[in-house]
């Protein structure tokens, strides 16, 4: 019998038809579609909380399909769409070879959002890859628990740059001079504030997050409007159209160029598998993860190419590459005039400072899960899984998460030690994703009978298992890197090192220690002051 599809009992909402077929009404149909596959395949869930144990604790389920679409366009649009265009432009040489480029990220975040929402919908839980690599491998028992646990707890800094550049551009657009120590101050005051938004007022916290989310969106729908209008031929700008007329003349013909900026472009897309990480707080996760997952990721898109063409209509090739300003803040000027330009400098600082505060609601949910699995943590993870002070949100997960960003933020030099970890970063974070996909294809052979709410076509999925080692595996055209005199290859070593430091954690708390001082591991649920339910690991003297 097909466990995945077995019900025993009508469940409420279920109407009798006969006494062999039952018929789900709607409200039952999406309630077996949210808890899937998690509750209905007990051999597909190995992290021993039920779906309802799992999902406990915190605001239940408040956020629909307006604050999941805001909450995927927050993490999406970052500062890099008024920056990267430029620097994109400079490596590949042509309008035409850029504007394919952004299509392309397109392409490939699309294939991962597909592939995720596979997972995410068979497996409706917070924590995103730690799921779904719990679900896949679960022999040994915790290893990839353990590996992803350091990979994020280590290299879970990203934040720190979107709080330097609110700060950079805020000093810019105050007219003060950007002081080293004055960028790390403001910096500073970002992340915490964020961490105080989030763990003492959670549901202004969304609001926050979805004002600020929107506030992109319409500063984007300017750049494009305001594109179509200089299209047209009416503004200052003389010849709109001079960079579409011969759009892939000078067009690079090296592959490391377009590699260096294919990375570019898929960070600017980075951000269509947060709503992963949170779905315990989304109302018909199911179909709210179906529908804000492309609806998101589609925004993004739309806006994105359109604010290219803006960009190159704007300006010539020549005056993008050498201008040494950012895109945006070239267009601005050549349109507006010089006291748009600087204005600008706000709203990007309002970009950067809506990015810092959705990753931190996002990567908050994340360490929590890590803490209910019962991973190790100093102080006990008791204390690191539950929603206190407040009962409704994670502040100790939030402050898991300010932690190791206050390290970068502080941490001198900072134009070496950024890049650095994020090139660091990339290899762990694509090893990751490669077992993720050949896990999918797994279960589809291992459980073909199981309840898939979303079945991505399989060629996408071959599609994307081909692109993840693209473009982090190819070494850098000028052979040297972004943190010279670091060699590149340092990074994938440091990377590497980090996932075997995941294995040593997991080799010393499961099998080692337990072996030399003669006990073993009894696993355990607990549940909290605040309805949270976590995983807990008793001692038991052994002979």
């Amino acid at each position: 019998m097909d466990q995945g599809r077995d019900y025993d009992e009508p469940s409420p909402g279920m109407e009798k038809f006969s006494e062999d077929k039952v018929i789900p009404s709607a409200l039952d149909v999406e309630e077996l579609s949210t808890r899937s596959l998690a509750v209905q395949d007990p051999v597909l869930t190995a992290r021993g909380l039920t779906f309802d144990e799992d999902t406990a604790g915190g605001m239940g389920r408040h956020m629909g399909v307006f604050s999941c679409t805001m909450l995927i366009v927050g993490s999406i649009i970052g500062t890099g769409i008024f920056s990267t265009p430029s620097s994109i432009l400079g490596s590949v040489g042509s309008v035409g070879a850029s504007l394919m480029l952004w299509v392309l990220g397109f392409v490939l975040a699309s294939s991962g959002l597909l592939v995720w929402l596979e997972y995410g919908t068979m497996f409706p839980r917070s924590g995103g890859e730690k799921v779904y690599l719990e679900e896949v491998y679960q022999t040994p028992r915790y290893l990839a628990t353990a590996i992803f646990a350091i990979h994020v707890l280590l290299l879970g800094f990203i934040d720190s740059v979107n709080t330097k550049v609110f700060a950079n551009n805020v000093l810019v657009a105050a007219g003060s001079p950007a002081d080293q120590w004055a960028v790390r101050g403001i910096a500073l005051g970002v992340i915490i504030f964020a961490t105080i938004l989030h763990g003492f007022t959670p549901r202004l916290g969304v609001l926050v997050m979805n004002s600020l989310s929107l506030i992109k969106v319409f500063l984007l729908l300017f750049v494009v409007v305001s594109g179509l209008v200089v299209l047209s031929g009416h503004t200052r700008v003389q010849e709109p159209h001079a960079n579409f007329r011969d759009a892939f003349a000078g067009s690079s013909r090296s592959s490391g160029d377009y590699a260096t900026a294919m990375f570019k472009v898929i960070n600017a897309y980075g951000g269509w598998s947060n709503l992963n990480y949170i779905l315990n707080d989304v109302k018909n996760p199911v179909r709210t993860l179906k529908i804000a997952g492309p609806l998101g990721l589609g925004i993004c898109a739309g806006l994105y190419l359109l604010a290219n063409i803006g960009y190159f209509a704007a300006s010539t090739k020549d005056e993008i590459i050498n201008s040494g300003v950012t895109v945006a803040s070239l267009f601005f000027k050549n349109v507006f005039g010089v006291q748009a330009q600087r204005a600008l400098s706000a709203f990007v600082a309002l970009s950067a400072l809506g990015n810092t505060i959705t990753v931190t609601f996002t990567s908050s949910r994340l360490y929590q899960e890590l803490a209910k699995s019962g991973v190790p943590l100093p102080f006990g993870n008791r204390f690191w899984a539950s929603n206190w002070p407040t009962g409704q949100s994670p502040l100790p997960g939030l402050i898991l998460h300010l932690i190791p960003t206050i390290i970068v933020i502080i941490a001198p030099p900072y134009r070496v030690v950024y890049p650095f970890i994020l090139n660091v970063k990339g290899y762990p974070s694509q090893i990751i994703n490669l077992f993720i996909i050949i896990g999918l294809f797994w279960l589809r052979y291992s459980r073909p009978n199981a309840i898939r709410p979303f079945k991505v076509w399989w060629p996408v999925g071959i599609f994307y298992l081909a692109c993840v080692f693209f473009p982090p595996f190819l070494p850098p055209q000028n052979g040297v890197g972004d943190t010279p005199p670091i060699p590149y290859y340092v990074y994938c070593l440091v990377g590497i090192a980090v996932m075997c430091l995941g294995v040593v954690y997991w080799a010393s708390w499961r099998v080692f220690l337990p072996r030399f001082f003669h006990y073993q591991l009894i696993t355990a649920k607990e549940t909290l002051d605040d309805g949270t339910v976590v995983t807990v690991f008793r001692h038991q003297k052994t002979s």
